[in-house]
């Protein structure tokens, strides 16, 4: 894939990561939707191959830890907080057992 088309391709799952992580929260997509649409733009002139797969890698870390580590919460009350975890990053509660299972 050429350089072009991977820019592109990070910059699309940027902000699709970006409209599922922050669903709801208008502020919150708005504000990322600036950061991300301002990095794109500040280096728009980069021609180095070595500076763009850098920049490639980071916005594709970026995206990873905002697809495995943001949750979203809202203010319910004074002191609580409702969380609100997206389906993909629920996972099954398995319960502690002393004794090691045994396979039928």
């Amino acid at each position: 894939m050429g350089t072009r088309l991977k820019v592109l391709s990070t910059f699309k799952s940027l902000h699709r990561t970006r409209m599922a992580v922050f669903r709801d929260d208008d502020r919150a997509l708005a504000a990322a939707r600036l950061k991300i649409n301002e990095e794109f733009k500040k280096n728009k002139h980069e021609t180095s191959e070595e500076n763009i797969e850098k920049m490639i890698k980071m916005g594709s870390d970026v995206e990873i830890v905002l697809r495995n580590a943001v949750m979203q919460m809202e203010h319910v009350g004074e002191k609580r907080l409702l969380l609100r975890p997206r389906e993909d990053l629920l996972l099954d509660n398995v319960p502690y057992c002393d004794q090691p299972r045994t396979k039928s």
